[in-house]
């Protein structure tokens, strides 16, 4: 017949009989050992920023050292560095929509969930130019701002009313020739017509507008402007904003937001092989 040993504790090849209160020291310390090795979170070094993705905030804590996902109310960051055991460097991604909210901060070290010693949560606010120009943007790409702008639409086409809205948005400013008064009734042909918007830019170098080709876009960001030629005959058709910028298996994806097939995230490639085959264009960069 087997026996059990209760209270005992084996040191090398002793078995050594533990008192009760012994026994519930070396539980106790068994217990702090296992504490110490679970990841926490203690604090969070910003709670606040732009709309737009690329703010950075660390995490300090312990063993984090695992720590392998950082989610902004399910949207993952867009890089997480482990610096060390005590800090997680995390870039902080666009905000849904590009629309203030306040959200919640999640740490994971593979699928599980780091425990923090107080909710961390994170504030986007519109603080830059991009951020209110995306905010614009994303709040009116279908529900037109006619009351002040009209809708252009019915006489070709609202794509570059919108565009130069945005830009006003940004923080530009109307000049005597790139305008709209009286809700539309009354705009410049720089404002709502897209060759004569593209000749303007060229114009104005004093904006710092950049051209780029669709095979640059590396070097394109969140709210520059995209303009096209869909028959390639020489004349501008359209003009949308860059909305996001993604990264798949090396390639870089554009999407854009616009009016004339009203769209957030309208994707580039497919706008000029499924949509328009055989369209050209170019993005203006915007400093």
């Amino acid at each position: 017949m087997g026996f059990i040993l209760v209270g005992a504790l084996v040191v090398g090849a002793t078995l050594v009989f533990l008192r009760p209160i012994e026994q519930a020291e070396e539980a106790q310390a068994a217990a702090n050992r296992a504490q110490a090795s679970v990841p926490l979170v203690s604090a969070m070094t910003v709670d606040s920023g732009s709309l737009v993705a690329g703010n950075e905030l660390t995490l300090t804590g312990q063993n984090l050292s695992t720590v392998s996902t950082v989610t902004f109310n399910d949207v993952h960051a867009d890089d997480v560095t482990v610096v060390d055991n005590t800090t997680v460097v995390a870039t902080v991604p666009t905000v849904v929509d590009y629309q203030p909210a306040t959200v919640s901060v999640e740490v994971f070290a593979g699928e599980q969930a780091v425990a923090a010693t107080a909710a961390l949560e994170y504030s986007y606010a519109p603080e830059t130019a991009v951020d209110h120009q995306m905010q614009y943007l994303f709040t009116h790409w279908n529900n037109y701002n006619t009351a002040q702008y009209g809708d252009l639409n019915p006489i070709g086409g609202d794509c570059a009313n919108f565009v130069s809205q945005s830009l006003i948005a940004r923080g530009w400013t109307m000049t005597d020739d790139w305008y709209n008064y009286d809700a539309g009734n009354d705009w410049a042909d720089a404002w709502g017509y897209v060759p004569a918007f593209d000749e303007w830019i060229r114009s104005h170098p004093e904006y710092g507008a950049t051209q780029l080709g669709l095979d640059q876009r590396d070097q394109v960001k969140i709210g520059d402007l995209a303009v096209f030629d869909w028959d390639n005959d020489g004349s501008l058709d359209h003009i949308q904003v860059v909305s996001s910028i993604t990264v798949v298996d090396g390639v870089t994806k554009i999407g854009m937001v616009g009016h004339n097939l009203d769209t957030d995230y309208r994707d580039l490639d497919t706008t000029i092989t499924t949509d328009h085959p055989g369209a050209t264009g170019w993005f203006w960069s915007i400093p």
